[in-house]
């Protein structure tokens, strides 16, 4: 068996290297919108992560009991799956309102509420699984639509 490596032109691999660093920065690209688009952006930011955070921090203090009770996500043990949660929905939120990194803090946002709805409360009826589903939406939209001129984000990497 031979150790066939083909050959990719220079040019060929700087515009790929290109490309995919245009699109990572285009990830972490904030636009201004109108004025009232990103007052409404600011206030769902700030008023779903202040929301969040009581949820994050009364799930922070959890972490020292023991043992702890709680869902065991993919496997990890419910030690590991509570770090994960505290981190999403109290040090996240944080960096939410900051408007810090958004997209990227949105991930773990996104991930932590649909693991409430669908797996959490899979079984259980919409009014169970609605709470997670209220937090999910926002969380949706404002990594569609990233956070708007109010934040760090824009500060320091938005168009000017």
């Amino acid at each position: 068996m031979s150790n066939f490596v083909p050959k990719v032109p220079t040019s060929l691999r700087a515009h790929s290297f290109t490309s995919c660093m245009s699109k990572v920065s285009r990830f972490f690209l904030v636009t201004a919108h109108s004025h009232t688009v990103d007052l409404g952006l600011f206030i769902l930011r700030v008023g779903t992560s202040l929301l969040m955070i009581p949820h994050g921090w009364s799930k922070l203090q959890k972490l020292s009991d023991k043992p702890v009770d709680f869902y065991n996500f993919l496997g990890l043990g419910p030690e590991m799956s509570l770090l994960l949660i505290v981190i999403a929905e109290f040090f996240c939120s944080i960096a939410l309102i900051l408007g810090i990194g958004t997209r990227a803090i949105l991930i773990p946002l996104m991930i932590g509420m649909a693991v409430v709805a669908f797996m959490v409360h899979g079984a259980d009826p919409l009014s169970e699984k609605e709470h997670a589903f209220l937090f999910l939406v926002p969380y949706i939209v404002l990594f569609i639509t990233g956070p708007g001129k109010y934040s760090l984000d824009y500060f320091f990497m938005g168009k000017r």
